[in-house]
């Protein structure tokens, strides 16, 4: 099939799941390296989180600016997401910021307002021309600049079309599907493969879900003054929804689910006992890899059935310079080469999404492979529909996503209502970010 990536001025509101660092859960050992070069004069500090191929696709592309630039190397360090969030905060805390380095959504308000991060408008280095207003506001904090998405992406369903053909069990249309028409796919998957793969295994626990949620019934989880717009409705519905699955027999029983890592690879959608899963879309191709049999990519539920889409514009993760960097001009110059430069941009391709500067996103498309290609067009369908706005993550965001991570383990175990864990998750979360 021949795919055409457009980029009209209408469609510059480009797509990116609210997820965050935690519900990335993109695996990788903690590890370090200097890419091939040296000799120069500025050493910068990268620091980034995600797996181990992530790396190496990051450092090819850094070898290439390191040639562009004569006289600066970078150094650079990766780590999981769930540990780096503690390595960057301590880093911070010691005044050893890295020059250039990964913030997530969730955290962003908070460096900045505590002046950690500098204001990537005021750096005439790094040219922002090509980049949609929608991507920059998403960064934007009190009129500055402190957040740059690393590429945009979104979240959909993959499933293992060959379980569900040997199961007998028809995917639904996921351009009409509802909430209820998952549930009952996932239900029959279960009950005719005997139990032995279970139709649904999303995580409950991460902010994606009720975020999408919410936004279908007309809400917005984080509003546009930084306040937590969710209702406690829509937190125990999110819940129950899962309570209800795991009691049809769609969902995996309490305990089920283990630290295994989050990368592909490690997936129970790879293990073959879970038939299908939530995943940030741009990770697709690593999904088709990982598992044996085809694997079809679809979207969320609920985006024609309920008051409005789930879908928004919002980065995966962002670029952030520290304001104490002891090399600001070239860290700038690096953060350009990130966004601006297609041979970068050819190494890692839509590793982080897809490129921000949509001349960039164009010239990676033929280098593209047909997984890519087919979240690609993803994202560019989605960019069609009339999509709500979103905002920049309050202050006190961690502890919110802490909060849903840990009542969703005492809902699971049934040490907690729905009900109550949402009136819970209510009551700290606002105290979190009025605190």
């Amino acid at each position: 099939m021949k795919t055409t990536v457009k980029f009209q001025p209408r469609r510059r509101a480009i797509l990116g799941a609210a997820i965050t660092a935690a519900g990335l859960a993109l695996s990788g050992c903690g590890a370090s390296a200097t890419p091939a070069g040296g000799g120069g004069n500025v050493e910068l500090n990268f620091v980034f989180w995600g797996d181990a191929n992530r790396a190496k696709m990051t450092e090819a592309a850094l070898r290439i600016f390191e040639e562009k630039n004569p006289g600066i190397t970078v150094k650079t360090e990766y780590q999981d997401s769930g540990p780096y969030a503690d390595k960057l905060a301590t880093r911070f805390a010691g005044g050893n910021p890295p020059d250039v380095l990964n913030m997530a959504n969730r955290s962003l308000l908070e460096y900045a307002q505590r002046g950690t991060l500098a204001d990537l408008k005021s750096m005439p280095e790094l040219n922002l021309d090509e980049v949609p207003e929608s991507v920059l506001s998403r960064g934007t904090v009190d009129g500055k600049l402190y957040g740059l998405a690393t590429g945009v992406t979104t979240i959909g369903i993959v499933v293992n079309k060959t379980i569900t053909d040997q199961a007998g069990v028809a995917i639904p249309d996921d351009k009409t599907w509802s909430w209820e028409d998952y549930a009952k796919f996932a239900t029959e998957v279960t009950q005719k493969t005997g139990g032995k793969v279970y139709g649904a295994g999303y995580d409950v626990a991460t902010e994606t879900g009720p975020i999408m949620l919410a936004r279908q019934r007309g809400e917005d989880f984080y509003t546009e003054d930084n306040k937590l717009g969710v209702s406690e409705e829509t937190i125990r519905d999110w819940f129950q929804y899962s309570v209800d699955l795991r009691k049809a027999g769609g969902y995996p029983p309490a305990g089920f689910f283990e630290q295994i890592g989050g990368s592909p690879a490690q997936s129970y959608l790879a293990k073959g006992t879970v038939a299908s899963q939530i995943i940030p879309i741009n990770n697709f191709k690593g999904y088709n890899d990982a598992v044996e049999g085809e694997v079809v990519l679809l979207r969320i539920p609920g985006e024609t059935s309920a008051e409005r889409r789930g879908y928004s514009a919002d980065p995966s993760m962002l670029w952030s310079i520290a304001a104490k960097s002891k090399h600001p001009k070239e860290a700038a110059k690096l953060l350009n080469f990130l966004v601006n430069d297609s041979d970068g941009a050819a190494e890692t391709l839509t590793q982080r999404g897809v490129p921000i500067n949509p001349e960039v996103a164009q010239s990676i498309t033929p280098k593209l492979s047909t997984d890519d290609k087919t979240f690609v067009d993803m994202m560019a369908a989605i960019q069609e529909d009339d999509l709500p706005p979103a905002y920049v993550y309050p202050k006190g965001a961690s502890v919110v996503a802490d909060t849903l991570k840990q009542l969703a383990t005492e809902v699971e175990f049934g040490r907690i209502s729905p009900a109550d864990a949402a009136k819970t998750f209510l009551e700290k979360s606002n105290a979190a970010i009025t605190k």
